[in-house]
C-alpha cells in the first residue's frame, strides 16, 4: 500500500479497530529482537493509527509559526516560543522539563523598516535590516557607492571615497534565473548516491579554524572601517532572486556590536541601483530601520523534556530540531517543522501510553543558526570535555571546539544511546543517514522496517551536516540526521521572509512524526544499542607534503 492510499482511508472511513487491524499485518523486524510488554507486534499499526488519524501536527504548527512567528535567538519572541514549549512539552505529560541556558549574546528585534530609491526615480525598495545591526535612529537620506568588498585587502582602494554614503558591498552580477523546477522529491538514485562515504581530510592543527574566525571577524572590521571612512550605513544584495531576503547577520557577540545599519536589499532591486550608479548620477536612497538590542538576559535555552524508562541502567535515546529561526519569515520549514514534529512524536507516544525500557528525550534547541550552540552546550554539559575549551570565549567556542585535544568522556557518556535529528524543511522521511558507522546499518533498518509502508526504510551509509546531530557525531556518538525529501527548501525556504506556514506539507508532518515516534520507541526498546564510534583522538595531517599559499591579511 502506498502512503498516498493509506492516507485516503481516513479515521472517518474507517472504525479504529479496523485501521488498526489493517496496519498490524505491517512488517514488525523493529521489534524482533526484544520481547518486552510495550514492543508487542501491534504497537507498529497503533502508531501509525495514532500518527496519521489523529496528527495534532498542523496545530501545533498553527501555534507556533502562525501565532508566534519568527524566532531570532534572545528576540522576545524566542523568549514566548520558549514558553510555549515548555507548557507544550509539560501539557503532553512529558516529565523533567526544563529550560537549559548557555552564553550566546545580545537579542535583537527588528520593528519597522522601509527603503526607497528617490532618484533618478522613486521606487520603494524590497528591503531588510542585518540582524544585529544597529538602528537608523531616524530617516537616512543619502546617494550610494558601488563598493565592492569581500576582504580587507579591499579597503585601500575605497579610501576616502566613503563620507556620506550608503555604501552597496556587493558585486551585483547579473540575474540568476532558475534552469529547474525548485520542487522536487527524491528518486531512488537521489538516496542511493548517498551510500558514498567520505574520506577524513585533515589539514592541521588550527588552519581551518583560524580561516573561519577570520571570516566571523571580518564583519566587524569592515563595519569599523566603513565608519572611520565616515559612510553612513551599508547594503549588501541578496544571495537569491525573487525578491527573497534573509536579514542574516551573526555579530551578536556582547561587546562586538557594529556601529553603522546594515540593509539588505531585494538582489532585482539592487541590481538596478548598481546599473544607474554605473551611469550615473548615483542613485539617492532613503532608509530608516527601526531595531533595537535586547540586553536583559544574555543566554540561549535548550528546552528538553523527558518519557522517564522502565530500565534506569539503560541508557536514553533522544529526538530533537533546533528551534531558533532568523527573523524576516516565521521560520517555519526552518525549523518549525521539526520542532512540532518532535513534539508531535511525543504526543503520539504519550497517547499510547507506551513504557519504554530506556528513557526517551525530546530536545529543542536553541542558536543553531549561529553554530549549532545548543546542541554543542548539551555535549559539553552531559556527554564530554576538551581540553582548554574554559578558556574560549562564547566567540571562539564553535570554531575550536572541534579542533581541542584530547577529549573525555563524562560520566553521562555512555547513557548516550542514539539521537535523531529532524532539519531539512517538512518534506516526508525516506529514512537515516548512518553517518559512516558500519555497525549502526542493521540498527536502523530494523527500526525502520516497518515504515517502508510509509516509503521510510531506506538507510544510506553516508553523512550529512550543518546540523544539530554533528557535534554528537563529532565525539564518537549515533547522531542521526533523516533522510528527507527537499520540496523548495533550498531552493527558495530556507532562511527567506517566505518561510511561513504555507509552504509546509501537513501530509509529510504527519508522516514524519509517525516516523520519528516509531524510531525512537523501537531504540529505546532493542535489547542491543548502536556501538559507538571511538573517541577522537588528534589525526596525523593527511598530506605532509602540501604547500598553501599564505593567508593575505
Amino acid at each position: 500500500m502506498t502512503f498516498r492510499n493509506f492516507l485516503m482511508l481516513g479515521a472517518a472511513a474507517l472504525a479504529p479497530t479496523v485501521a488498526v487491524a489493517g496496519i498490524a499485518a505491517l512488517p514488525v523486524a523493529a521489534f524482533a529482537q526484544d520481547s518486552e510488554p510495550d514492543d508487542a507486534p501491534e504497537i507498529d499499526a497503533r502508531i501509525m493509527d495514532e500518527g496519521l488519524n489523529r496528527s495534532e501536527v498542523q496545530m501545533l504548527a498553527h501555534e507556533l509559526v502562525d501565532g508566534i512567528g519568527a524566532r531570532l535567538t534572545n528576540s522576545p519572541n524566542m523568549r514566548k516560543a520558549e514558553s510555549w514549549a515548555v507548557d507544550k512539552m509539560r501539557d503532553l505529560g512529558l516529565k523533567n522539563v526544563r529550560k537549559e541556558g548557555f552564553e550566546f549574546g545580545r537579542g535583537w528585534e527588528h520593528l519597522a523598516s522601509s527603503a526607497t530609491m528617490l532618484t533618478p526615480r522613486e521606487v520603494e525598495l524590497t528591503a531588510t535590516p542585518v540582524a544585529w545591526t544597529p538602528g537608523t535612529n531616524g530617516v537616512i537620506e543619502a546617494e550610494v557607492v558601488v563598493a565592492p568588498i569581500s576582504e580587507r585587502a579591499h579597503f585601500e582602494a575605497y579610501r576616502g571615497q566613503l563620507a556620506g554614503k550608503i555604501v552597496m558591498i556587493s558585486i551585483p552580477g547579473m540575474g540568476d534565473e532558475p534552469t529547474r523546477a525548485p520542487f522536487r522529491r527524491l528518486d531512488s538514485s537521489d538516496i542511493s548516491s548517498r551510500n558514498d562515504v567520505d574520506l577524513p581530510n585533515y589539514s592541521g592543527e588550527g588552519e581551518s579554524v583560524e580561516r573561519s574566525l577570520k571570516r566571523r571577524k571580518f564583519a566587524l572590521e569592515l563595519d569599523e572601517f566603513l565608519a572611520a571612512e565616515g559612510a553612513v550605513a551599508w547594503a549588501k544584495m541578496s544571495y537569491r532572486d525573487g525578491k527573497l531576503l534573509h536579514g542574516t547577520g551573526y555579530t551578536h557577540h556582547v561587546g562586538m556590536s557594529p556601529k553603522l545599519p546594515g540593509i539588505e536589499i531585494a538582489a532585482e532591486d539592487y541590481r538596478r541601483i548598481a546599473r544607474f550608479a554605473k551611469t550615473g548620477p548615483a542613485p539617492r536612497l532613503r532608509i530608516e530601520n527601526d531595531v533595537r538590542f535586547v540586553d536583559g538576559d544574555t543566554q540561549a535555552y535548550n528546552i528538553i523534556g523527558e518519557m522517564a524508562g522502565s530500565d534506569p541502567s539503560a541508557g536514553y535515546v533522544m529526538a530533537g530540531a533546533h528551534f531558533d529561526s532568523w527573523y524576516t519569515g516565521d521560520g517555519a520549514v526552518d525549523n518549525g517543522s521539526g520542532s512540532v514534529v518532535v513534539l508531535e512524536a511525543a504526543r503520539i507516544l504519550k497517547a499510547l501510553g507506551v513504557k519504554p525500557k530506556r528513557t526517551i528525550k525530546f530536545a529543542l534547541w536553541g542558536a543553531e543558526e549561529q553554530g549549532l550552540l545548543g546542541s554543542l552546550a548539551y555535549a559539553r554539559r552531559h556527554l564530554v570535555s576538551r581540553a582548554g575549551e574554559n578558556d574560549l570565549s562564547a566567540f571562539e567556542l564553535s570554531s575550536r571546539w572541534r579542533d581541542l585535544y584530547p577529549v573525555t568522556a563524562k560520566p553521562g557518556y555512555s547513557d548516550f544511546k542514539a539521537y535523531f535529528n529532524m532539519d531539512n524543511g517538512s518534506g516526508k522521511f525516506r529514512g537515516l543517514h548512518a553517518e559512516g558507522n558500519p555497525a549502526a546499518e542493521p540498527y536502523l533498518r530494523s527500526w525502520l522496517s516497518s515504515y517502508g509502508v510509509l516509503d521510510a526504510g531506506r538507510v544510506v551509509s553516508g553523512s550529512t551536516g550543518g546540523t544539530d546531530h554533528v557535534y554528537f557525531q563529532a565525539v564518537g556518538l549515533p547522531g542521526y540526521q533523516f533522510i528527507q525529501d527537499p520540496l523548495d527548501y533550498f531552493a527558495r525556504l530556507h532562511h527567506t521572509n517566505v518561510d511561513t506556514f504555507d509552504h509546509l506539507r501537513p501530509d509529510d508532518l504527519r508522516q514524519a512524526a509517525t516516523v520519528m515516534a516509531g524510531v525512537l520507541l523501537a531504540a529505546a526498546n532493542d535489547k542491543g544499542s548502536i556501538p559507538k564510534m571511538p573517541l577522537p583522538v588528534r589525526p596525523n595531517v593527511t598530506d605532509p607534503f602540501e604547500y598553501e599559499y599564505p593567508e593575505t591579511d
